[in-house]
């Protein structure tokens, strides 16, 4: 990739803006997930010799938490974040895949499109983010309504990753990593010394030039005083 020289306003933004991921819609429902899968395991899943019930909360606690690390590590290198979003997405697929599986071992139903709860639970999934919307049905509902509430939040926040990441990836191509950044940076730098260098030559011939006129007519005055 050919570094692009930086404007001159630019020169000093080598680091990239860090991103607040506590304004992305997926970090805030991962947030939810976490805590949910937290009192779903303690609730509907054996409390000692089930390893699901660890599995399950490290990989909803994965996807939330490599999301800001990611975000953190972005500063300086787009790639270590590109990775990092990767393996929130696969952390939360593996929850997806946990919860699938618990409903058709516990002889409970899927909702899928057509099922009298679905739109509902579709509708509001996607316009509640926060852990506050959720919470305090946490002890209420049933395995079968948690689980598939917790099966809609996956998928909606690996939809949201994957436009996300696509976006990152494009970000990365056109602008580059820090070592293109700071390279970028160097030649913006000498861009802006050569264009200082070059303003300050030819203000010097200016004034060059004017003096020789003052001489000369310094001369003139000169002459016919004589």
């Amino acid at each position: 990739m050919s570094p692009k020289t930086l404007p001159a306003n630019e020169i000093e933004s080598v680091l990239r803006k860090q991103t607040n991921w506590k304004n992305l819609w997926f970090y805030q429902k991962t947030v939810v997930l976490y805590q949910m899968t937290y009192v779903f395991t303690r609730r509907f899943l054996p409390s000692f010799g089930d390893r699901t019930v660890d599995q399950m909360v490290q990989a909803a606690r994965s996807g939330k938490q490599n999301i800001v690390e990611g975000s953190a590590d972005g500063v300086t290198s787009m790639e270590m974040e590109l990775k990092l979003l990767n393996v929130a997405r696969s952390s939360i697929q593996e929850l997806l895949e946990d919860y699938e599986d618990y409903l058709p071992s516990h002889h409970l139903t899927k909702w899928t499109p057509g099922h009298p709860r679905y739109d509902q639970m579709l509708r509001y999934c996607r316009e509640h983010n926060y852990l506050s919307d959720y919470e305090p049905f946490f002890e209420k509902w049933t395995d079968e309504e948690a689980a598939n509430i917790a099966i809609t939040l996956c998928r909606m926040v690996d939809k949201m990753m994957m436009t996300y990441q696509k976006k990152k990836e494009e970000e990365f191509v056109t602008q580059g990593g820090i070592r293109e950044r700071m390279t970028a940076a160097r030649l913006g730098y000498r861009t802006k010394q050569r264009k200082t260098i070059d303003n300050l030559s030819r203000e010097v011939a200016t004034l060059r030039e004017e003096n020789f006129k003052l001489k000369k007519k310094i001369e003139e005055l000169e002459g016919k005083n004589d």
